[in-house]
C-alpha cells in the first residue's frame, strides 16, 4: 500500500491517492483533477474508486468529475441527498480495492453524516493501516462544527468527541493518520499544528479531543474556539450535493481596453495580482489588491471579502492569472474574465486601460506611523476579533477584513492606517477605502514588530 499526498495549500487542504501498485482509490479530490490524474500516472495505477469524507464546506469537489472520466465507483454516503448516481457507502461496509481492504466507519461531527475510511493492504496480515479521516480527527485538532447550522454546533461538537474516539478504536495504534483538513483550513478548530504527519497513537496522546476526560469541558472549549469562516462556504455543500461539472482553466483572451475601462466606471470588480506595494504606488481608480503569490491567503479572502457571484475581472501577468484561475474554481468561482500581461513582467496599466485614472496612496512600516500619524488618523486594525483582542494597537478600531465592506461608513471620515497581522490582509482593506475615496496609508508590516517601533500596544 503506497499514499500519495495531494496538498492544496491555498485552501490548507490535502487529498490523497492510496494504491496497492495496479488500482488506486481517491480520498477528498480537489475540482482541479489534473493533479490527481498526474499522481495516478506517475504511481502507474488505475482509478477505480473515488470516496468523499463528506459533502465539502469550504471547496468543490473533482470527485464526480473524476469518478466518471475513469469509470471508477463514487463512494459517498448513503445518507447524503445528492443529485448524480453514487455508491451509497455506510458505517461498517468493507469494500475491496485490489489488494486493499477500505472500512467505513461513521464519524459525524463536522457533518451530520461525515465518514471516515480505514484501509489495509489484504495480503500483508498484520500490515500496516491508514486511517482517512476527513473533517473528523485532525493533527492536533478535529473539524469545525457549527457550519451546518447554529443549531447544531453544540450537538455535533458533542458527536465530534464520540465520533474521534470510535475512530481512534477501529485502527491499531501504528495506523498513519491522512486529515483532509487542518493545514491552514478554515474547517480546522482548537489548537494549531504544525505537525506534516502522525499516527493514530501519537494523536491519542497529544490530541486535546482524546486526553480530555471531560466530554461538557471539551465541547465547551471547542465552542469557545469557534471564529469566522469565509462566506463561499455557505455555497459549497449546495454545490457538491448538486454536482458540479469540470474546471474551466483556460486564460481567457484579455478584454479589451475600452471594456476594461467601463467595469471600471461601472464599479465592477477588477482585481489586482501584483505585488501589494506596487498596487499602492500605482494602480487604476476602482481596482482592489489581492496579492497573488506570497502565502496562501489569495483564495480564501477573495471568496470571503467579494460578494458571490458578481462580475470578476483579474488584472495581473499571465502565469499569475492562471494559477488565481485554478485556485478560484477550487471554491465555484468559475470563468472570470482577465486583464492579462507579460508572463512576470511589469504590467502596463495605461495599455490596459487608458482612460481610467492612475492612483496611489503612501505605504510603510510601524515607523512611519510612529513618525507621521497625527491626533485626528484613524488606526484600523483589520484581523479577526480574536486578534485583536490578543493584542492591539492602543485607540486602534477593529473591523475585520471580511466585514469591512458591509461597515465603511462607521468608519470616521479622516486619514486612515491599516494594518494586519502581515501586511496582507492591510492591502485587501487598503484598496477597498481607496475604492471609496477614502485617504489611507497602508502598515506593510508585521503587527509582532510595531511595539519595537515606539507603537503603545495593549
Amino acid at each position: 500500500m503506497d499514499v500519495v499526498v495531494i496538498e492544496t495549500p491555498q485552501l490548507g487542504d490535502r487529498s490523497y491517492l492510496v494504491h496497492d501498485g495496479t488500482v488506486a482509490l481517491v480520498i477528498d479530490p480537489q475540482r482541479d483533477i489534473d493533479r490527481v490524474e498526474a499522481a495516478a500516472a506517475d504511481a502507474g495505477v488505475r482509478i477505480t474508486h473515488v470516496a468523499e469524507t463528506h459533502l465539502h464546506n469550504d471547496y468543490v469537489t473533482g470527485g464526480l468529475i473524476l469518478a466518471e472520466k475513469h469509470g471508477a465507483d463514487y463512494l459517498v454516503n448513503g445518507a447524503d441527498e445528492v443529485s448524480f448516481a453514487r455508491v451509497p457507502v455506510s458505517d461498517g461496509q468493507v469494500l475491496r480495492v485490489g489488494r486493499l481492504l477500505v472500512t467505513v466507519v461513521a464519524t459525524p461531527g463536522h457533518t451530520h453524516t461525515h465518514l471516515s475510511y480505514v484501509v489495509r493492504d489484504d495480503a500483508h496480515d498484520g500490515g500496516p493501516e491508514a486511517v482517512f479521516s476527513g473533517g473528523s480527527l485532525l493533527y492536533g485538532s478535529v473539524g469545525r462544527t457549527d457550519l451546518v447550522s447554529p443549531h447544531d454546533t453544540a450537538t455535533l461538537a458533542h458527536q465530534q468527541y464520540s465520533s474521534v474516539r470510535r475512530l481512534v478504536d477501529s485502527a491499531k495504534p501504528d495506523a498513519a493518520l491522512y486529515p483532509t483538513h487542518g493545514f491552514g483550513s478554515f474547517c480546522s478548530i482548537g489548537p494549531a499544528s504544525h505537525q506534516d504527519s502522525s499516527t493514530i497513537g501519537e494523536q491519542t496522546e497529544a490530541n486535546h479531543a482524546l486526553t480530555d476526560p471531560n466530554e461538557e469541558h471539551f465541547v465547551s472549549e471547542l465552542l469557545a474556539n469557534i471564529t469566522a469562516y469565509p462566506a463561499y462556504y455557505a455555497h459549497m455543500s449546495p454545490l457538491n450535493a448538486a454536482g458540479v461539472g469540470p474546471a474551466h482553466l483556460a486564460v481567457p483572451d484579455s478584454v479589451d481596453a475600452k471594456e476594461l475601462d467601463r467595469r471600471l466606471t461601472a464599479g465592477e470588480w477588477v482585481v489586482d495580482l501584483r505585488n501589494r506595494v506596487a498596487f499602492a504606488d500605482n494602480h487604476l481608480h476602482g481596482s482592489v489588491s489581492f496579492e497573488y503569490g506570497r502565502g496562501d491567503n489569495f483564495t480564501s479572502y477573495l471568496g470571503w471579502v467579494i460578494p458571490w457571484k458578481q462580475p470578476l475581472t483579474l488584472l495581473g501577468p499571465r502565469d499569475e492569472v492562471e494559477k488565481a484561475i485554478r485556485d478560484l474554481a477550487r471554491i465555484g468561482i468559475e470563468s472570470p474574465d482577465a486583464a492579462v500581461g507579460p508572463h512576470g513582467r511589469t504590467i502596463d496599466l495605461r495599455a490596459l486601460a487608458p482612460e481610467s485614472p492612475q492612483v496611489s496612496y503612501p505605504h510603510g512600516d510601524w515607523s512611519l506611523l510612529s513618525r507621521e500619524r497625527k491626533p485626528e488618523d484613524v488606526v484600523l486594525d483589520v484581523r479577526r476579533p480574536e486578534e485583536f483582542e490578543a493584542s492591539h494597537v492602543l485607540g486602534a478600531l477593529n473591523v475585520p477584513v471580511h466585514e469591512l465592506l458591509g461597515r465603511i461608513t462607521e468608519l470616521p471620515e479622516a486619514r486612515t492606517w491599516v494594518h494586519c497581522a502581515t501586511g496582507y490582509r492591510a492591502s485587501v482593506a487598503a484598496s477597498l477605502l481607496d475604492r471609496t475615496g477614502r485617504e489611507v496609508v497602508l502598515i506593510d508590516a508585521r503587527f509582532r514588530d510595531a511595539a519595537g517601533a515606539g507603537i503603545e500596544t495593549s
